[in-house]
């Protein structure tokens, strides 16, 4: 489907900002094809007909009109000249009489798009008819809400661009809840869902005939809340701005829209949902992302602390051997606390594993090496990888290049290269990882199953990450080991 604004560039010629009203109309619509029940499709000359659709909503609240998408389609001659005569007369134009399609019987009438004073489009209604019955106050309250923001669209009023647009879930909508205010503020008319989200926040008397700001500002009073800098001008609708209050008993989000007639403002409509459950669930998941942060922060300290005490010990031990071991199994604890400090500063149970290969590497080349010069480096990417694989990986690495600065290049200058390849595969991603180096290569007569501590540790961690290991000397000299494992999914 070709967006609106591939539609504009095809069919018409509209300057930039022309074209950037369309599409905050468009962006802004759905609450007009709510109010009024009915679809709405927006017009602009061009194609063999002299119009064409480029836009289309269909409401939320009611029957649609239009079961196939019509952008794209030129005007029929009927809809044509009600068009033109919109554009031309720059006023609301209706159909003399009903349309009867698909045993539907339909109004349309259509609407100049102005900005600066030129028509740059024409939106058209179309309601049906079909059923007969006696509207309710609901509706009928509705639809000249409705007709109001249609005369605004007509006078270049409607939609406001200071309108915020970085909205947070939860914004209202026309089901949710609307208020009508008059001029000074005060309800003309509460849909009972609006009337309900006020009583949830505290209030027990009627909303009809009340000044709404009173209202709102005597229950976040009660509350001792804190009151949002925009909560004035949007309970007194004078100004298209979005607020959320929130009392003891419930979160409200409102939404004011002015109302206005040639520039005279004749009221304002709020839209008003409940989010107080919406917002309690999102403080649950932030509370326990802060409590796992906080979790993976202390067993960061706590294993530094484990780590700095086997380094004091291994300082008292007077036998080499000893002090080696303690000094290698400090290591060990420092590389797993490394993966729970990335895992302490992230928001999920994922981390961009680069980091660690990269600082994990640097640190094991430092401590390792003494009298020789060792190059590392690192080729390709990890990605993001869940925790339970996380530490494992880590170990694997983080062993086989001490290995290799340990023994291979024990008495030169080398380089250590650690190689990456990710790919997609059901279940969880491949990855293939390669540890080189240029040193002495493997010594006679190696066997994975019979060598030291740390080939034993890899062998472990590898079967963990459900794959294979192999060791094998490089040509002309130095040694090539590589693993592959299965990574458990990461949420996209």
């Amino acid at each position: 489907m070709s967006t609106l604004a591939g539609m504009l560039r095809s069919t018409t010629d509209l300057e930039p900002a022309q074209s950037e009203w369309l599409h905050l109309l468009v962006g802004d619509w759905q609450l007009v094809a709510d109010l009024s029940f009915a679809d709405l499709v927006l017009w602009v000359r061009g194609g063999e007909d002299g119009w064409r659709a480029v836009a289309h909503v269909r409401p939320n609240t009611g029957a649609m009109v239009f079961y196939d998408d019509i952008v794209g389609r030129g005007s029929t001659r009927t809809r044509a000249a009600m068009l033109d005569a919109a554009a031309e007369e720059q006023r609301l134009v209706a159909s003399p009489v009903p349309v009867v399609r698909d045993d539907m019987s339909i109004r349309e009438d259509a609407v100049p798009v102005v900005v600066g004073g030129q028509v740059v489009a024409v939106v058209t209604r179309h309601s049906n008819l079909t059923g007969g019955r006696t509207p309710s106050r609901l509706e009928l309250t509705y639809r000249d809400l409705a007709d109001s923001l249609l005369q605004m669209v007509a006078t270049g009023e409607f939609p406001a661009p200071s309108a915020p647009t970085g909205l947070r879930r939860g914004a209202p909508r026309v089901g949710d809840g609307v208020i009508h205010l008059d001029p000074d503020g005060v309800v003309r008319y509460a849909s009972p869902n609006a009337v309900s989200a006020i009583h949830r926040m505290g209030h027990l008397g009627d909303v009809v005939g009340e000044t709404l700001a009173k209202v709102v500002t005597d229950l976040v009073a009660l509350s001792d809340r804190q009151v949002d800098e925009s909560l004035a001008v949007v309970v007194m609708g004078r100004a298209a701005w979005r607020t959320e209050v929130e009392t003891d008993s419930a979160t409200v989000t409102m939404r004011a829209i002015p109302l206005t007639a040639q520039g005279v403002r004749t009221g304002a409509m709020l839209l008003l949902r409940d989010v107080s459950e919406l917002r309690r669930r999102e403080q649950e998941l932030l509370t326990k992302d802060a409590t796992i942060r906080e979790i993976h922060h202390r067993v960061k300290n706590n294993l530094q602390t484990v780590a700095a005490l086997l380094r004091l010990q291994a300082r008292r031990v007077p036998e080499e051997n000893a002090r080696a071991a303690l000094d290698e199994a400090v290591r060990r604890v420092a590389t797993i606390a490394l993966v729970h400090e990335t895992l302490s500063a992230g928001y999920d149970e994922t981390v961009s594993f680069d980091e660690i290969a990269v600082r994990g590497l640097r640190a094991v080349i430092e401590v390792a090496t003494r009298e020789h010069r060792v190059e590392p480096r690192f080729e390709g990417s990890f990605g993001r990888v869940r925790a339970e694989d996380a530490t494992a990986l880590a170990m694997v690495i983080s062993e086989l290049v001490q290995n290799a600065v340990e023994h291979g290049l024990a008495d030169r200058d080398g380089s250590v290269v650690v190689t990456v390849d990710r790919r997609p595969a059901e279940g969880g991603d491949d990855l293939t990882v390669t540890v080189t180096d240029d040193g002495a290569g493997l010594p006679a007569g190696f066997r994975p199953g019979l060598a030291g501590l740390g080939t034993k540790i890899v062998t472990a961690f590898v079967q963990d990450l459900r794959g294979r290991i192999r060791w094998e000397n490089r040509t002309p000299n130095g040694t090539k080991v590589e693993f592959v494992a299965k990574l458990r999914p990461v949420g996209r």
